[in-house]
């Protein structure tokens, strides 16, 4: 099993969550971190691994904090899944459901992120949204 890991540490907080998410990890998995570049990533993996990218949240935010187009970097990341022998889950979050945000930038990043949920939600084949603990499946069929 591979964590594609998107997060960066920039902050003795972030640190500690990442040394936590770690931790919860045994020696079944592979650990790697790409924080920019998760398309390039998925193009390494074969029919017999299973990847978790952890998270499409933290990667949109670094592409945004790197000045990357956003629009050039999802197509990227869409064409990798499309192409990627693995089967992939992705982790998300959904930010629309809160109030609207007072400043420009996180306006950004909140109509960035439901298109990029959009379009990740498009390629997969489930699509399940936690609430509380309890799933509640928007696509496809639980195993």
């Amino acid at each position: 099993m591979v964590y594609l890991a998107t997060g960066e540490v920039r902050d003795a907080e972030t640190a500690a969550r990442v040394k936590i998410h770690k931790n919860r990890r045994d020696a079944r998995w592979t650990t790697i971190e790409t924080p920019l570049d998760a398309a390039s990533a998925l193009t390494e993996f074969t029919a017999d691994q299973v990847v978790l990218i952890d998270c499409a949240t933290m990667w949109l935010s670094n592409q945004m904090l790197a000045d990357r187009d956003l629009t050039q970097a999802q197509t990227g990341l869409i064409s990798a899944l499309r192409t990627c022998a693995a089967p992939w889950i992705i982790v998300s979050n959904e930010v629309g459901h809160g109030i609207v945000p007072d400043n420009a930038l996180a306006r950004q990043f909140r109509e960035a992120q439901g298109r990029l949920n959009i379009a990740l939600a498009a390629e997969a084949d489930l699509a399940v949204q936690v609430v509380a603990g309890l799933p509640i499946l928007l696509k496809g069929d639980l195993p």
